[in-house]
């Protein structure tokens, strides 16, 4: 359920703080001072807050308004994307360091790392092994990069699993 942005007479109130739309802030008038400023400039007068007394107004484009929150939304949205790094139970020393360069990668865009080792039929039984991939893993990325490790080394049904940040 989105809020109800209110714009020009939609606004219910005696006193409004005006900014103008280069940021600038005008001051305090009425209500019909300030929709007829908005007139005079081709503008809407929407509302921003109204937290605040007297409520804060802005003279702008309410079509490029929308369109800079829906922008902002977006944009916040990104910030907690987990991605995803595969190794597999035979996975050589070059792979190990490719893996390690894409996973910086992720991390100094700001995202967190899953690393997942999958261990099929036989391999179950050198878990050890596995255990030693990904601490090879690890030791090469943090010659690249510091790297925190979120909670511990999970052992899963088909693997192993662990996340890690950027310090």
């Amino acid at each position: 359920m989105e809020k109800q942005i209110l714009i020009n007479n939609q606004i219910r109130t005696e006193k409004v703080r005006v900014i103008d739309e280069n940021g600038k802030q005008l001051g305090i008038f009425p209500l019909q001072e300030a929709l007829r400023i908005a007139r005079e400039r081709n503008l809407d007068l929407i509302l921003i807050t109204e937290k605040v007394e007297p409520p804060v107004c802005k003279i702008g484009d309410f079509g490029k308004y929308l369109y800079w929150l829906r922008k902002k939304e977006r944009g916040t949205k990104k910030i907690s994307e987990t991605k995803i790094i595969r190794l597999g139970f035979n996975i050589s020393l070059h792979d190990i360091e490719i893996k390690a360069n894409q996973a910086e990668k992720f991390l100094k865009a700001g995202n967190k790392v899953k690393i997942e080792l999958i261990l099929r039929g036989r391999q179950k039984g050198l878990s050890n092994l596995g255990k030693g991939k990904i601490e090879q893993f690890l030791q090469v990325l943090n010659g690249q990069i510091p790297v925190k490790i979120e909670g511990q080394l999970k052992k899963e049904p088909k693997g192993f699993t662990l996340i890690i940040t950027k310090k």
